[in-house]
């Protein structure tokens, strides 16, 4: 798996490079009209009010491509990633492999307000799914290989490694264990090392000069900034959202939703250039708190405006760079209004807007890790931890007690789809036999005969079970039989009850964890196991059945919801008066 992982993000890497050659050929044909594939921006063009044809004619182009390619292209990657791991066994359509990335190239490269990284993150986890449909593997081993794709290519776009790790917990693997952090890790360092060796060594966002750790007073308010930009991710999430469902209410085909939206963002991108493509470039000026703030504020509105109908429309793109742009600028603005009227707290408009940036996403998608490390591994600001800490755990509170679902979730939860918000160690993993088992048990003698023993269960009304264990005379476990074996028409009454025995015999020990007893009884399709003796071989000292299993789940729910305290202050109050006062009367017997 760990091979497989490190070949699938040497290829995404590659894939990487290749897409954003695509972004800026697309991009220099549409806006400069030259073909070429060196860095190029939207900004600059001469097209005047054409400029809104651009967008338009990009829309159209990825309609067609979602109805006669894959409807799957549109949106932003991470939702449908998530909807296939949880309710498609980690298949992905193969055809997304090469579909999404020339959808996303046409749409950013006309003037998509979007990143790379979300096609990207579509592409690779379309690529680790393929080669996982292709090998004789499990569903899980699928499931690791779509997470390294996907991760592997934010990897290779951004050079952040380890926030891929985290975003592969939080978003993708919905676990964290070796068997899938591995595999998973492996990929994103390869990706990473795919960065440095097709883009750049330094970092993504390159800051002027160290960030200085802030004073309490400083902590303070970009903890206060985290909390308002909490609660505007959330106004953000529902807009979007809005904006989508407006046009699922349009009376026209949604093939033709993109080009309806390219119309919006060639409108606002006439009047605010900066608002087209990509826009790695806008996110390294807001970080450098040298722009005029009605510059600030312009990018700030107009990005929101065009991102949201162009990703409502349903068109390819991703939504990392846009959200990372309205919170960095929105940072800056929270800041400048600090700064102006509590100089003291010692606020920085770079600090503010790597704040608000974080802050944003981590409200937004509520990859609280993710959002964190991201930061710091794409400025290498290490002096920024504490603030963004405090900001985007403020804001991750706001959001998770406002909003139900997020930006990355809110669409796959209307389907129907839930979503996991928490990672705990399995109960029946921390649960083992001996803490459960029952000594007493239902046992049948391989020496009865067939009458004999349905005799004896026609007895016995309490037992329900659909299986029986059989052992000898000295209690030694020789296998187990069905009921409907047992009450077979076509036995003789008088055959002992042995010779019905046809499955191999399973068992299981008390310290095997309660997961372990749950995997053998579902592999062997029985309710029933003996539990045998480590001193004497086959002696059986209890029976497992899996209303034992249920129970167990008993325990967790009393370790999350019942509320005792294990020391009373009023009793030891109590004690230590009458200690008190037992001193009192020996001091005055002794006076």
């Amino acid at each position: 798996m760990a091979s497989l992982s490190v070949l699938i993000a040497v290829a995404i890497s590659f894939i990487a490079k290749l897409l954003i050659y695509l972004i800026n050929l697309f991009t220099s044909i549409s806006f400069h009209g030259n073909f070429s594939i060196e860095p190029s921006t939207p900004m600059g063009n001469s097209l005047g009010i054409f400029v809104i044809a651009v967008p338009t004619i990009g829309g159209i182009i990825v309609g067609l491509m979602a109805l006669y390619g894959s409807k799957a292209i549109r949106g932003h990657g991470i939702p449908e990633a998530m909807e296939q791991i949880l309710t498609n066994q980690s298949r992905i359509k193969p055809s997304i492999t090469f579909l999404k990335p020339l959808s996303a190239a046409v749409s950013i490269g006309t003037g998509g307000p979007f990143g790379a990284e979300g096609p990207i993150i579509a592409t690779g986890g379309a690529l680790g799914s393929t080669l996982g449909q292709v090998l004789k593997i499990t569903h899980n081993e699928r499931k690791i290989l779509l997470a390294a794709g996907a991760t592997a290519g934010m990897s290779a776009i951004f050079g952040s490694p380890i926030a891929a790790i985290f975003l592969a917990i939080e978003l993708l693997l919905f676990e964290f264990s070796p068997r899938s952090i591995i595999p998973v890790a492996l990929a994103c360092i390869t990706g990473a090392a795919g960065h440095h060796f097709l883009f750049e060594e330094g970092p993504v966002f390159p800051m002027q000069g160290i960030i200085e750790t802030p004073s309490n007073i400083g902590l303070f308010a970009y903890s206060i900034i985290g909390i308002l930009i909490g609660v505007l991710s959330v106004l953000v999430t529902k807009i979007v959202y809005f904006i989508e469902d407006s046009f699922e209410k349009m009376p026209v085909h949604w093939m033709w939703w993109p080009a309806i939206g390219g119309v919006g963002v060639g409108i606002v991108g006439y009047f605010a250039p900066r608002t087209l493509g990509v826009g790695y470039e806008n996110i390294t000026d807001i970080l450098s708190g040298s722009l005029p703030l009605q510059v600030v504020v312009s990018l700030c509105l107009l990005k929101f405006v065009s991102w949201a109908i162009a990703l409502g429309s349903g068109t390819s793109g991703g939504t990392l760079a846009p959200l990372l742009t309205i919170g960095g600028a929105t940072g800056v603005i929270m800041g400048s209004g600090v700064m102006f009227f509590f100089p003291e707290a010692g606020v920085t408009l770079p600090l503010a807007a790597l704040v608000g940036m974080s802050a944003m996403f981590a409200g937004a998608s509520r990859a609280l890790l993710t959002s964190i490390i991201f930061a710091l591994e794409t400025t290498g600001q290490a002096n920024a931890l504490l603030p963004l800490l405090a900001s985007c755990i403020g804001s991750f509170f706001v959001s998770f007690f406002i909003m139900e679902n997020t930006i990355m979730t809110e669409k796959i939860a209307r389907r129907g789809v839930k979503t996991p918000y928490s990672y705990e160690p399995d109960v029946l993993e921390k649960i083992s036999v001996g803490q459960v088992i029952k000594e007493n048990g239902f046992v049948l003698s391989e020496d009865i005969t067939v009458q004999e023993a349905r005799t004896w269960i026609e007895k016995e009304p309490e037992y329900k079970g659909n299986y029986f264990i059989i052992a000898n005379q000295e209690g030694e476990y020789k296998g187990i039989i069905s009921s409907s074996n047992l009450f077979s028409l076509h036995h003789n009454t008088d055959l002992q009850v042995g010779v019905l025995i046809k499955r191999s015999p399973v068992s299981i020990g008390l310290d095997h964890s309660l997961r372990t007893a749950a995997e053998v009884m579902a592999k062997e399709n029985i309710d029933v196991l003996p539990v045998i003796s480590k001193e004497k071989e086959n002696a059986i000292i209890g029976i497992l059945s899996y209303k034992d299993i249920i129970a167990a789940f008993k325990y967790n729910i009393e370790e999350h919801e019942q509320r005792v305290p294990n020391i009373s202050l009023k009793r030891h109050s109590l004690k230590i008066l009458l200690r008190g006062q037992n001193l009192l009367t020996a001091i005055k017997r002794k006076g």
